[in-house]
């Protein structure tokens, strides 16, 4: 059990005045069962209702890897390491994913961290490849566990778990109850916390019907993202393909959006998650790859551009606004051929559009790429520091900034960027030559 006064300190680490019930709860019965199943809808802070009870049974004196939690997605992990780090404890954390270096990764495994959190197929590859001892590990965490299984990750679970023979404690969190636990998870009469009937979770949420005068779409999302202004808003595809045009078009309309899908690198998919979340563009475009599991804080509308292809994926895709008992709304665009599935029956309310399209003014904030990362010993303060002295930017001229393994991103006023990356353009950040650009 953490001790209170350092869950306080770690509390305000992460700015937070206080737990919410699910977390408290968590953490008060986390001892009580060796084996646990939390079931918590999507953005009701279930990352750290597991990564407080688990950083208390983390021992000091213990050498090798303790705990492994494994993730579906490669933006989970990162997170789930983001917050850990926030948190200060003292405790190292390391991450292991595809799209990664698996040399830089194999030598992080060299003197293991006590705590690892990756995706399930880097991480069989690293116990196959000997990198990483798994007869060291006490504790084992399945996040997002359903989204592992729609991912297709089974076979990979079922080789990590079978190689973890000193199990003392397993959490599975989700965000859809299951009716079967797979046996390969090795759960023996496990306690389970259920908050997923605590529907006011998504009071706020108001669902309109949006009607497309044609089979095409695009004009009629391009009026109703200029209906609802530049309010963080998602936009929800089916394919990849259809973000690529659905984002294409968008910009060609004069509008701030990112892309954010599966077939892209991984560089640039941090890059569209960080320019959302720094509020230097109001749109994000993708795929279900975005309805949950994501750090995006704060969105006020998701925008059904094709009908979720279940009710599950239009679950999770409205679980990203309306969150924690804040007000958002849901549109679902319809052209004349289609018909509202039977889950989606009720929504009878139209949003009428108006005549003529006001587009958005740009936003106030731009994404400056930084070619120097944590891995270069480069921290939040010297950057922050370095653009204020080198680039003359005032403190309100500098928002939020992300540190990455390789590189940065800050945010920095649209009308103060472009004088700010002359001024920096021929110096070095704690001694180092570095690219600073737009990032696009």
């Amino acid at each position: 059990m953490i001790e209170q006064e350092k869950l306080n300190l770690l509390l305000r680490n992460l700015s937070i005045s206080e737990l919410n019930e699910m977390q408290r709860y968590v953490l008060q019965t986390y001892d009580e069962s060796d084996d646990v199943i939390l079931l918590s809808p999507t953005g009701s802070g279930k990352t750290l209702a597991f990564l407080l009870p688990l950083l208390g049974s983390l021992k000091s004196d213990a050498k090798g890897v303790q705990a492994l939690i494994l993730a579906p997605s490669r933006e989970l992990a990162l997170q789930i390491e983001d917050v850990f780090r926030t948190m200060s404890s003292g405790v190292r954390i390391g991450s292991c994913y595809g799209g990664h270096s698996l040399y830089y990764e194999a030598q992080m495994l060299e003197n293991p961290p006590a705590l690892i959190v990756g995706t399930p197929g880097r991480v069989k590859d690293h116990i196959e490849r000997g990198h990483l001892h798994p007869e060291t590990v006490r504790t084992l965490v399945l996040d997002e566990f359903d989204k592992s299984l729609e991912f297709g990750f089974e076979d990979e679970m079922s080789f990590v778990i079978s190689k973890l023979k000193y199990l003392k404690k397993k959490m599975l969190l989700s965000a859809t109850a299951m009716d079967e636990i797979p046996e390969f998870t090795g759960l023996k009469h496990p306690a389970v916390l259920n908050f997923l009937s605590e529907k006011d979770t998504l009071g706020g949420l108001k669902v309109r019907k949006v009607l497309s005068p044609s089979k095409d779409k695009l004009q009629t999302l391009l009026s109703l993202v200029c209906h609802v202004g530049n309010e963080p808003t998602m936009i929800f595809c089916n394919y990849r393909e259809s973000v690529e045009r659905v984002c294409s078009f968008l910009r060609s309309e004069g509008l701030e959006c990112k892309a954010f899908h599966g077939g892209m690198e991984q560089q640039d998919r941090e890059k569209a998650l960080c320019s959302f979340r720094n509020g230097s563009c109001y749109l994000l475009v993708s795929t279900d790859l975005a309805a949950r599991g994501l750090d995006i804080p704060e969105v006020k509308n998701v925008i059904h551009y094709h009908l979720p292809l279940n009710e599950e994926a239009y679950t999770h895709r409205n679980g990203r606004t309306a969150r924690m008992y804040a007000e958002g709304f849901s549109f679902v665009i319809l052209h004349p051929e289609e018909t509202l599935p039977e889950y989606l029956e009720s929504v009878t309310e139209e949003e009428t559009l108006p005549a003529e399209n006001k587009k958005p003014s740009l936003p106030a904030w731009v994404t400056i790429y930084i070619g120097k990362g944590k891995k270069d010993k480069l921290s939040k303060g010297d950057i922050a520091g370095f653009l204020m002295q080198k680039g003359k930017l005032a403190k309100d001229d500098l928002g939020k900034i992300e540190l990455k393994d390789h590189f940065a991103f800050a945010a920095v006023k649209r009308g103060k960027y472009a004088n700010m990356l002359k001024m920096v353009a021929n110096e070095k950040i704690k001694g180092m030559k570095t690219l600073f650009e737009l990032a696009k």
